[in-house]
């Protein structure tokens, strides 16, 4: 597929990149011309480990990169966890700004919890913070809908997608490319410019079987099929010459050493004022009374006996972390070294799966894909390790929007479209 440049498009893009002042492309209000505006669709392949394009046929992904970007590897934000990587991807923020600091974690007075896989805590706006991409759609007067994303399910500062669907892990991956395809068949006034697709597979398969597996080299082929039936719909449409599709994982995979015993906290440590947030790869300790001396105690004790990872209190994290200045975040932060496991008890080990995320995001293995390929961007270019954060910008140039972060940073990926 050969996709053109129209101005109106173009026009859009040096709006949202500053090249031009946003009035010649949006009225004052902000609102974009919709029959004009560019179209984009964001796929997430969780645990997309970013050697699996070189490991496993894809020919869709391949496609992708042949036409457009391809990054040597997206480095995500830490905790390597699927709800605040997809956040930041989405927001361009990391979690001390955007709130989701774990998949599970207590508000600012610990006095109630977000928990992603209860219902009532993933569809509460109040939860997170930042514009995602679909928001800024939305108050652009250009619509959005979503086929699951982390976030996409609540009301953010107020406004969800115009059409979204609950996460449901039983509804095939066809079916989700199909009502993507119908979105874009749906009359211009009524069409989103902006849909997101999430595939679990390639996760699931490494956590049960392992990454770089058979069973994960299977779960891969069939998400790349489903990536190549929406690219095929795309080309045969009218709006072939409008839509961008951007690929993104949230994390890798790696594995557990088990030649190794994991840090066991509970075998040297009273926990009975401590709430845990853990994965078996690392471990956040909220105190219950917040008292800086049982944090420190309970920094000192750990190190003290583990050779195989760290804790830090919030404020000593790697500053590449980003954390310290999040409310949300616990007391003492433990991290394990790659492939070394740590938990709260030893009834706990289950959590230590075939395949896992949650090491450093320093680590290779933790690194996800991405590829774009649309308007505006180059063929074949391949470009070096971006951050998760890296992402927001060229989305939100791509599909036209203007880039609301107050102390908006300057991606290298908006280079591409220059």
């Amino acid at each position: 597929m050969r996709f053109a440049l129209r101005p109106t498009t173009l026009l859009l893009w040096l709006v949202a990149v500053g090249s031009i002042t946003p009035a010649a492309g949006a009225s004052a209000a902000g609102a974009l011309d919709r029959a004009a505006a560019p179209y984009l669709v964001l796929i997430s392949i969780d645990g997309f480990r970013h050697d699996y394009l070189d490991r496993f046929p894809s020919p869709a992904l391949e496609r992708i990169a042949e036409r457009g970007v391809r990054a040597r590897s997206l480095k995500p934000v830490w905790p390597t966890l699927t709800f605040p990587n997809h956040y930041s991807i989405a927001t361009g923020l990391y979690p001390a700004g955007h709130g989701i600091v774990a998949n599970e974690f207590p508000d600012e007075a610990r006095a109630r919890w977000y928990r992603y896989k209860d219902r009532e805590t993933v569809q509460d706006g109040r939860w997170y913070a930042g514009t995602p991409v679909w928001v800024a759609a939305e108050r652009a007067g250009i619509g959005s809908a979503a086929f699951y994303f982390v976030g996409t399910e609540a009301d953010v500062d107020g406004q969800a997608p115009s059409d979204w669907r609950a996460f449901d892990a039983s509804v095939p991956g066809e079916a989700r490319v199909e009502q993507a395809l119908a979105w874009l068949k749906l009359p211009e006034a009524e069409r989103p410019h902006v849909i997101t697709l999430y595939f679990e597979h390639v996760d699931v398969a490494s956590h049960e079987n392992g990454p770089a597996t058979p069973e994960c080299a299977a779960a891969v082929r069939r998400v790349d099929g489903w990536i190549g039936e929406l690219l095929d719909g795309i080309e045969r449409s009218p709006l072939a010459g409008r839509v961008s599709v951007a690929v993104v994982s949230d994390h890798g995979q790696g594995r557990y050493r088990r030649d190794v015993e994991p840090l066991v906290l509970a075998d040297f440590l009273s926990l009975d004022d401590v709430d845990i947030v853990e994965s078996g790869a690392f471990a956040v300790l909220y105190v219950r009374d917040r008292d800086p001396r049982r944090a420190r105690e309970l920094r000192d004790a750990i190190n003290a006996r583990w050779r195989h990872g760290r804790a830090w209190l919030r404020g000593e994290a790697p500053a590449a972390w980003r954390v310290a200045d999040s409310p949300r975040m616990g007391d003492v932060l433990l991290q394990a070294d790659l492939g070394y496991g740590v938990l709260s008890r030893r009834d706990k080990a289950h959590k230590m799966t075939a395949g896992d995320h949650g090491w450093p995001p320093e680590s290779m293995d933790m690194h996800g894909i991405f590829l774009a390929t649309g308007p505006g961007l180059p063929a074949g270019r391949s470009i070096g390790t971006i951050e998760a954060v890296d992402v927001y910008p060229l989305l939100m140039a791509l599909a036209g929007l203007p880039d609301p972060r107050p102390a908006a940073g300057r991606s290298p990926l908006l280079e591409l479209l220059r």
